[in-house]
C-alpha cells in the first residue's frame, strides 16, 4: 500500500513518525484538517505570515541579511512564533527561504532587497550540474536547533515545514534570479530535455533531505512552494515537473506527516499537483474551492483560498469574501483556511487578526 493509498489518520511504524513534537499536534484543527478528519473550526494560517508585515519582525531583522536570519535559530525561532502570538493561527511555518538548500550546499547567492534571489553562476550545462551535491543534515544544523526550540514553545500548534520544489529551484538557478517569462528555463525544458531531467532530479533529492531534515527535528507537516509552476501547460508539467515534484513527495512519504503542495497560477495544473502525491492542495484566488475540489478529485484536502488583496478593503468586505470562500468549502473533506498567496508587506496586521477570529467564530462546530 502506498501512502496515498493508506486510509486517513492510519500511522506508520516508523520510529520517526512518533516523534513526541508530532505526537502532541495529532489532535490540532489543523492536522485533523489535513487528513480530512472533523474539526472543531477551520484551520487557519497564512503563508508569509511571519515577515515584513509585522513591526515587531521588521525590528528583530533590522540590520541583518535575510540569508544570515535564516541561520541563526533564535532570530527563526523568535520570528516564527510571532505571527502564533500575535494573530492566534492554528499552526506556525518554519521562517526560511526556499533557496537555504542550495545555499547550504555551497551555491553562491544571495537574496538582494527588492529583487529575490540572484545566483552569481547560473547552471546551464552539464558540467555545472556537479555543483548540485547531496545536502547533509550536517549542513543545516541551525534548521535543527531551531526547530527543536521551536516545537518546545508551540506544544500543540503544529509547524509546517517547508521546502521550494524542483521546478521552482530550477527555474532561480538557470535564470540566474527572479524571470517573468522563463525563458531560459523552457529552453533548456524543451532544448535539452535529459538535461533538465537531470537537474529537477538533481534538486528533488536535495529538497527531499530537506524536508526530511525538517522533519526529523519536530516538524508536523510539510508544504511544498511550487511559486513559478504556473507557468506551464499541464502537459509540460505531467512530462517535465512531476516526476520530479513526485519524488520529493515519496521521500517524506514514510513519515506519514501531511504533505501540502501550492502554486500559483495553477488553476488548470491542480489535479496534477494532487496526482504528484500531496495530501493537500493549495489554491490560489483564481478558482473557487468547489470547482477546485472538481479538478483535483476525491482523497485530498484543500487549502486557500481568499485573495491577498481582499485584506485592504473595509472589515465588512473582507468578512463577505471570507463568507465565500466557506460557503465553497462546505462540501470538501478537509479544508484549511489561508489566503490565495502570501501576506503583502503593507497590509494591516490587525486585518489578518480579525480574519482569524472571523474564521473561527463562523466554522465553530
Amino acid at each position: 500500500m502506498s501512502a496515498n493509498d493508506r486510509p486517513s489518520g492510519q500511522q506508520t511504524t516508523t520510529a520517526a513518525s512518533h516523534h513526541p513534537a508530532r505526537n502532541a499536534t495529532r489532535d490540532s484543527a489543523f492536522i485533523k484538517a489535513c487528513r480530512r478528519e472533523p474539526v472543531p473550526h477551520t484551520p487557519v494560517w497564512f503563508m508569509r505570515q511571519a515577515g515584513r508585515s509585522l513591526p515587531e519582525y521588521l525590528k528583530v531583522r533590522e540590520g541583518i541579511a535575510m540569508l544570515d536570519s535564516c541561520m541563526m535559530p533564535e532570530l527563526v525561532t523568535e520570528i516564527t512564533l510571532q505571527p502564533v502570538r500575535r494573530h492566534k493561527v492554528d499552526a506556525a511555518i518554519y521562517f526560511s527561504d526556499i533557496v537555504v538548500p542550495l545555499k547550504a550546499i555551497g551555491i553562491d547567492l544571495d537574496i538582494k532587497p527588492g529583487v529575490g534571489p540572484v545566483v552569481a553562476e547560473p547552471i546551464r550545462t552539464r558540467a555545472d550540474l556537479a555543483r548540485l551535491r547531496d545536502l547533509t543534515p550536517e549542513d543545516v544544523p541551525y534548521v535543527t536547533e531551531a526547530i527543536g526550540m521551536l516545537t518546545a514553545e508551540l506544544g500543540a500548534t503544529p509547524l509546517i515545514g517547508f521546502a521550494g520544489a524542483p521546478f521552482t529551484l530550477a527555474s532561480y538557478l538557470v535564470e540566474g534570479g527572479p524571470s517573468r517569462s522563463h525563458e531560459r528555463t523552457k529552453a533548456m525544458m524543451y532544448g535539452d530535455p535529459q538535461l533538465w531531467a537531470d537537474l529537477v532530479d538533481r534538486l528533488a533529492e536535495i529538497t527531499g533531505a530537506f524536508l526530511k531534515v525538517q522533519i526529523e527535528a519536530g516538524a508536523s507537516a510539510v508544504q511544498l512552494f511550487d511559486s513559478w509552476v504556473g507557468a506551464l501547460a499541464p502537459a509540460d508539467y505531467r512530462r517535465s515537473v512531476l516526476p520530479a515534484s513526485a519524488k520529493v513527495f515519496d521521500a517524506v512519504a514514510p513519515y506519514d506527516v501531511p504533505r501540502i503542495h501550492f502554486g500559483v497560477g495553477t488553476g488548470e495544473l491542480l489535479g496534477l499537483m494532487g496526482e504528484a502525491g500531496a495530501d493537500v492542495v493549495g489554491v490560489d484566488w483564481r478558482v473557487p474551492l468547489d470547482e477546485a475540489a472538481r479538478r483535483v478529485g476525491p482523497g485530498k484536502a484543500l487549502q486557500g483560498n481568499l485573495d491577498p488583496a481582499v485584506l485592504f478593503a473595509p472589515t465588512p468586505a473582507v468578512e463577505a469574501k471570507t463568507r465565500e470562500v466557506l460557503d465553497a468549502a462546505a462540501g470538501l473533506e478537509g479544508h484549511v483556511f489561508n489566503l490565495g498567496h502570501g501576506v503583502m508587506p503593507s497590509m494591516d496586521p490587525d486585518a489578518l487578526t480579525r480574519l482569524v477570529g472571523y474564521v473561527h467564530e463562523q466554522t465553530a462546530r
